[in-house]
């Protein structure tokens, strides 16, 4: 090879290769832009402007950034179900599926995580989309959700920098799905509008539980409209029936590793066993007349409407019962959009939802290779559809006859629209007026005061691991810089959240911002929800010994609504014909929501080694932890006998509300147990 030819192609590279520091900003056209932080509307609070070329290239690119995966939200797991309703809400909105408590209407729901690829782990700590696509009688509806309520930006033309800041950083591809490194933390410090998000991000709801045991929020604020016309503003709930739980951060970290598919398994597993996961469908609503009475601005997509002041009406259930049969043809071809949505359901003007309702239909067309996308079967409409759209990538149907435009004479003007009164499509016809500006309300420019109000309503152990998952990301850090803007940033919701992340750091306390207002919503600490049994899955941890009395521990916990699983040293039956499911080494505490002990007086020394290791992890981790027979000794011999979630005989007494209770924090506040957050 010729010394000079990898300077040659050195030479190739380079005229590729741009820094754009110091740099001014422009379009691809080299167009010097003014303002990049607002998308063009009429009016600060107006509908975003279709002439808004900057946010169209910017978002175009970005939305075709990736192939063939999602860009964001490529991680993810499905499940097919139905949606029955309560109660008819012909008050608010004309959707017949919200009018008619006898229609049960198919849906797929997709779960995903946002900021990893494909491959990554579930148990990353991220957002994570809960999208319901209702198949309904007057075509496709769309709730495009997420299981935290806010989001980190208020305008969708600042989509493309948060997800280009969470991403692996692009000149070393690290870290995989994780917020945990600089250009994240930079960009939360010089966009401070995120700071709500972060705080949910940042807490316990980031690491959830199961699919089954979070809960669902549509984000934006969207009207409902009556069969009068009569608007009302609306924010979407998905509430678990099991309740809202989590696993806490060293937990997560170890189930990354024992079981990176975690919650796709544990969907998949509990449909396949019949125990179908349920969410109500809760509506917050409110009246024109009140859009305005609020101390925030209800169509800003960082902040919440407070269940105490705006309470959640629960209106229908979701159960999901069928698993996909074929995970890319459903679950990897099923394409969302807000923009899909029915009669009596429509838009506002929250300037990140009119992004989305152009990014979305863009993406598609990349992502599913052109523009039928809704022929393919999971994106299929239940109703037939016609129009004059033909040919194009991918294309299904076959289309008769000659026409393919409107207005026509030759087929008669079909096919012909709809009159509204009759069932067909209108826009609500909201006055809007304005000069073309780039520019945010000044009604969207508190970017504190709820952030400080979900910091309050912490519990104390929330609070805690808060504050370490604050100082665990930002140590990972490496410009100092970047810690210290952030934590002057946080001091503004709360110098009780700031102090403690800088002395982790070991960064300048900085000055306290008070008086912080002290402000709370109960609704949301996650101590505050469902508590149930049900599904909870239980490791029973056996050595050789009596089968009976193994089935007879394992028959008074399944009673109860719980799983279990028998553990033992090896795998096959012990005597009496109980399966065991796992051996020790293909099974870990992390995996379960609690630990019950039983051994007989000869067990070997591997049993009470490996069943110690299983109680003593279970325990940091604050689980609930039982015995039978002589599995107490092992409990006395740990020291756990008399703790908080330990019970010394599960055959006596209710396990089960030891269960449902989740997580005993009291061991966590007292020191007892080592959690490493």
């Amino acid at each position: 090879m010729n010394n000079n030819e990898p300077n040659k192609k050195q030479q190739q590279l380079d005229q590729f290769r741009v820094n754009d520091k110091d740099k001014a900003l422009t379009t691809n056209q080299g167009l010097k832009m003014a303002e990049d932080e607002f998308s063009l509307k009429a009016g600060e609070r107006g509908p975003t402007l279709i002439e808004d070329f900057h946010f169209r290239e910017k978002m175009t690119h970005f939305d075709h950034e990736r192939i063939p995966e999602r860009i964001v939200h490529a991680r993810g797991e499905g499940a097919h179900g139905e949606f029955q309703l309560y109660e008819s809400l012909a008050e608010y909105t004309k959707a017949d599926f919200l009018n008619d408590t006898s229609k049960i209407t198919p849906v797929f729901v997709r779960f995903s995580t946002v900021a990893g690829s494909r491959g990554s782990a579930d148990l990353a700590r991220d957002a994570r989309g809960f999208s319901t696509k209702f198949y309904t009688d007057e075509g496709n509806y769309d709730l495009v959700a997420n299981n935290i309520p806010v989001f980190f930006i208020q305008d969708a033309i600042k989509f493309p920098d948060l997800v280009h800041a969470v991403k692996p950083e692009p000149h070393n591809e690290m870290p995989q799905a994780s917020a945990a490194h600089d250009t994240f933390w930079d960009f939360v410090a010089n966009n401070q509008e995120s700071a709500h998000m972060v705080m949910w991000a940042m807490s316990d709801r980031a690491i959830p539980r199961s699919h089954r045991m979070m809960e669902g929020f549509g984000v934006h604020t969207f009207r409902l409209i009556n069969k009068e016309g009569k608007s009302h503003f609306v924010k979407f709930h998905w509430k678990p029936v099991l309740g809202t739980h989590s696993v806490v951060w060293d937990e997560a970290q170890k189930i990354n590793g024992k079981n990176p598919d975690f919650h796709r398994e544990d969907l998949w597993q509990n449909i396949e066993d019949g125990n179908f996961p349920e969410w109500e469908l809760g509506l917050q609503i409110i009246g024109e007349d009140d859009e305005f009475k609020f101390d925030f601005d209800i169509l800003d997509p960082t902040k919440l409407w407070p269940e105490e002041e705006v309470p959640v009406k629960l209106v229908g259930k979701l159960t999901l019962n069928r698993n996909p049969d074929n995970f890319f043809a459903e679950t990897e071809q099923v394409a969302f959009h807000p923009g899909h949505i029915v009669p009596g359901i429509d838009f506002t003007n929250d300037p990140l939802l009119q992004g989305r309702l152009f990014s979305y239909t863009d993406t598609q067309l990349i992502r599913l290779g052109g523009p039928n996308f809704h022929e393919l079967p999971i994106n299929r409409p239940v109703c037939p559809f016609y129009n004059n759209q033909r040919d194009g990538y991918g294309r299904h149907t076959i289309n008769v006859g000659r026409v393919s435009y409107h207005k026509n004479s030759l087929a008669g003007n079909t096919p012909h629209t709809t009159p509204e009164e009759e069932g067909g499509f209108s826009h609500y016809q909201e006055r809007v007026e304005g000069h073309k500006v780039r520019a945010r309300s000044e009604s969207f420019k508190d970017h504190f005061s709820q952030a400080t109000m979900f910091f309050n309503s912490m519990s104390e152990p929330e609070k805690k691991h808060l504050i370490d998952a604050m100082s665990f990301e930002l140590g990972k850090c490496k410009e100092p810089s970047i810690r210290e803007q952030v934590v002057e940033m946080f001091s503004h919701v709360h110098i009780d959240l700031a102090r403690p992340v800088a002395e982790s750091l070991g960064i300048p306390v900085p000055s306290d911002k008070g008086p912080y207002n002290d402000k709370k919503s109960p609704a949301l600490s996650q101590l505050n929800t469902v508590m149930k049994p049900d599904t909870r899955k239980v490791a029973l941890l056996v050595s050789t010994q009596d089968a009976g009395q193994v089935q007879a521990v394992k028959d008074q916990l399944e009673a109860s609504g719980m799983t279990v699983e028998v553990v033992a040293e090896r795998q096959g039956k012990l005597d009496g014909g109980v399966v065991i499911d796992h051996k020790f080494l293909t099974a870990d505490s992390v995996l379960y929501d609690a630990v019950v002990a039983l051994s007989s007086p000869n067990a070997s020394d591997v049993y009470k080694k490996e069943a110690s290791t299983f109680l003593k992890e279970a325990f940091d981790h604050v689980k609930p932890l039982g015995a039978a027979g002589e599995g107490k000794a092992l409990l006395d011999e740990l020291g756990f006998t008399g703790e908080a979630g330990v019970i010394g005989n599960v055959l006596e007494g209710s396990f089960a509300d030891v269960v449902a209770k989740h997580r005993y924090w009291e061991r966590e506040l007292s020191g007892k147990a080592n959690n490493k957050q």
